[in-house]
């Protein structure tokens, strides 16, 4: 993200792009130290020397983690590349704090079932095994048109239904009701 903001306009930001896809750290360094002196600020050159001073220190930062693992002797079978692994990351973060605390097993339990999902992978919990997830996603925005289509729907279907609406219209509840009309 740093090499974007700082890099974008730089003529050589797709050779930059191509070193990190790599996980090429030297050929990172090279591409960085060819656009020293050419940002527009003094304050982006700093960020610039900053960063390259960074990845000269840990190398290894830039580097496919997975590699590690399989030196390691690891099966990185299915594993994400670094991005997707931070990503994910983040989505866990998101999903498991939302200002609640957790208990050991509990948290353990969750990331379980969120990994299965996200990854497809089959889940066994007390009420037998999943195999295979939905695929179908709704639309949590919905366009306009099916929003206004439903209210005019609504008020087909109301009308004469509501017994409240035929009453006076001094009472509450007839207000409250016809406060909610174009929900």
């Amino acid at each position: 993200r740093e090499i974007r903001r700082l890099c974008r306009k730089h003529p050589r930001y797709r050779q930059m792009q191509e070193a990190l896809e790599a996980y090429d750290s030297q050929r990172l360094l090279t591409e960085l130290n060819s656009a020293v002196g050419t940002l527009q600020t003094a304050e982006q050159e700093a960020r610039l020397e900053q960063l390259i001073q960074q990845i000269e220190k840990h190398p290894q930062a830039v580097e496919d983690y997975r590699q590690w693992l399989q030196e390691q002797g690891i099966d990185t079978t299915g594993m994400r590349p670094m991005g997707s692994a931070e990503s994910t990351m983040h989505v866990f973060a998101k999903r498991l704090k939302q200002g609640r605390s957790w208990s050991e097993k509990g948290a353990r339990a969750m990331m379980r079932g969120l990994v299965a999902r996200l990854d497809n992978l089959g889940l066994k919990t007390l009420f037998g095994r999943v195999e295979a997830w939905p695929t179908s996603r709704e639309e949590d925005n919905p366009p306009k048109c099916y929003a206004e289509k439903v209210t005019k729907t609504f008020e087909q279907v109301a009308r004469d239904n509501i017994p409240y609406l035929k009453n006076k219209a001094n009472l509450p509840v007839y207000r409250a009701l016809k406060g909610l009309v174009g929900f």
